[in-house]
Parts: C-alpha cells; structure tokens; sequence
C-alpha cells in the first residue's frame, strides 16, 4: 500500500495568516506535551516535513514527521502543535541523516505516520 501523498502537505491553515516561516528551533508539541524542537523543516510542495529533536526526552534521537501532522503554529509562542503522541513520535523511525530524502525511506515514513488519520484539522 503507497502513504497518502497528502502525508507530505501542511494544512492550509496551519499559519493563520498564510505563507510560510522559519520553524527551526521552535518547540514541539505533541497532543499530549512538549516532545522537543523543530532542528529542520522544508516547505517543497508534495515532500514537506519537519525534523524533531527530541533532546533528553528520547535520548537525542531526531524524528521526522510529515508536515500533515502539524496543526497549528504559534509564531508568538514559537510553538508547533502536532497531532500525535508522543509515544506514537517516540516509536517512528528514527530520522535517517543520510537518506531522508530518498523515496525508499520517505515511504516507510509515510507508511509509519499513515496508519493514524486523521492526519490534521482540516484540509490540505
């Protein structure tokens, strides 16, 4: 089964006012509590993503989300709200610096987050 490509879309109204913005270093919050900061984001259409470094919280370990799980982000508070938990973040596969871009390892990303819609609050 191919992941939803809708996977690699944010929302439409996920910046309130539109566009797009620098999220490196903003705080990550999953539905049930910080689970740590964006280190990376893209905005390419039909591949965007943000990098999380999950700190402490899961030993270092860096995670990539696909940008339909981010729901709203808060440039006040630097927050980036997702809608997973942060047990379904911490058993993604760990983000793969060498091949992140590759379509092989995009789709077993995909295919990981995939298996929990809804993927957000509205359409993409």
């Amino acid at each position: 089964m191919q992941p939803d490509p809708n996977l690699w879309a944010y929302h439409q109204d996920v910046y309130g006012t539109g566009g797009t913005m620098d999220l490196a270093g903003y705080t990550v919050e999953a539905t049930d509590g910080k689970i740590g900061s964006v280190d990376e984001a893209s905005y390419e259409v039909g591949e965007s993503y943000i990098v999380v470094d999950t700190g402490p919280w899961i030993f270092g370990k860096k995670v990539m989300l696909p940008a339909s799980v981010v729901i709203r982000v808060d440039p006040q508070e630097k927050r980036v709200h997702v809608s997973r938990t942060k047990q379904e973040i911490k058993d993604a596969p760990e983000f793969d610096a060498s091949n992140y871009k590759e379509s092989v390892y995009r789709d077993q990303i995909g295919t990981y987050y995939g298996k929990f819609p809804p993927y957000g609050p509205g359409p993409l």
